[in-house]
């Protein structure tokens, strides 16, 4: 019994000790970091003009979703070697474009092969807010386009685009080129050039906390005709969670397929991963299912998280990425896995 009133005497000292201790201090979470805004990144070298043109809206206090529209519709004007009218064809000769985007609502839109429309990720958004679909293609799209007031532009290759098609055709492999999207892998156009254009996906935050993306490609150059990547698809190229953050992909699609990947990405975020760690474990998975053939390929994310932190991780050197928080864009190379 004495040892019994010794143990009840001690332990109600020590509940006592506790009760005046600064316990509810370390029972909240943690503050929440400071929230970066506004916040613009995107896809390669292009992301600089893209960047620029988000900026305009963004900087001004304007809407993400404007935003991302209007900053990827630069890179479509400059019609250079993978995103715009002045892609490359597929092996049929004619050059088929996709695009999505994606709202703080979850309100998305996309389009898939769409032809001899100049800016392809004006008609998602069209698809998103005038109709109830998600995803319209081919030559639904074109009509869809038209009936919005969009012209047809005329159907014929740039010239780049013609010299590359004819040399394609001496052979009729699909060999592609690691990182060709990068202007500093080739051998012509200056940094920031007119023809440096994989992709390009944007994701922003605007001042009111509000986030969006989009994403829009002529694909794979001499694909077959009717292929589409993941660049329009929902979830794949690009996903947007309020909650959470934003996710974008850029590289071989039907490898981004395979794990839906910007939805991988913002699931890992919200497990607690920062962009960056959310990221790279996504090249991981994709990496562990290529295997030996990872080498031959490219892929690469980019994510913003609700509070204006960013994140970018390539499977291979040579991807790069703008981030903006002013109206000047920051060109930044990513950390990729294999060395």
């Amino acid at each position: 019994m004495a040892s019994r009133r010794k143990f009840l005497q001690s332990s109600a000292a020590g509940l006592a000790g506790l009760a005046t201790a600064p316990l509810a201090a370390a029972a909240l979470p943690p503050a929440s970091p400071s929230v970066v805004k506004p916040i613009v990144i995107s896809t390669w070298d292009a992301g600089v003009n893209a960047n620029k043109g988000a900026w305009k809206v963004l900087g001004s206090g304007g809407y993400a979703l404007d935003a991302v529209e209007t900053g990827v519709m630069v890179t479509e004007a400059e019609q250079g070697c993978c995103v715009g009218l002045g892609g490359n064809p597929d092996r049929d000769g004619y050059v088929t474009l996709d695009a999505c985007i994606m709202d703080e609502k979850f309100n998305c839109g996309g389009v898939a092969g769409l032809e001899r429309i100049k800016h392809p990720i004006s008609v998602a958004r069209r698809v998103m807010e005038r109709t109830p679909h998600v995803l319209i293609v081919g030559e639904g799209a074109q009509q869809f386009a038209v009936a919005q007031g969009f012209s047809l532009e005329p159907q014929h290759l740039s010239p780049d685009a013609k010299k590359a098609y004819e040399q394609w055709l001496k052979t009729s492999q699909y060999k592609p080129v690691v990182n060709i999207e990068n202007s500093k892998s080739r051998s012509t156009g200056p940094v920031g050039g007119p023809q440096n254009h994989d992709t390009i996906a944007m994701l922003a935050l605007d001042a009111q906390g509000r986030l969006s993306g989009s994403c829009t490609t002529s694909g794979m150059a001499f694909k077959m005709r009717g292929r589409v990547g993941d660049s329009p698809l929902i979830g794949s190229g690009l996903f947007v969670d309020p909650a959470v953050g934003a996710a974008a992909a850029t590289g071989q699609g039907e490898d981004v397929v395979r794990i839906a990947g910007a939805h991988t990405v913002v699931e890992l975020m919200r497990q607690g991963r920062t962009p960056q760690q959310a990221c790279k474990e996504a090249i991981e998975r994709i990496a562990a299912i290529k295997g030996a053939k990872a080498k031959d390929i490219q892929v690469a994310f980019i994510a913003l998280d609700k509070n204006g932190r960013t994140g970018s991780y390539a499977l291979q050197t040579g991807f790069n990425y703008a981030v903006s928080t002013t109206d000047t864009p920051r060109l930044l190379d990513s950390e990729f896995l294999l060395k």
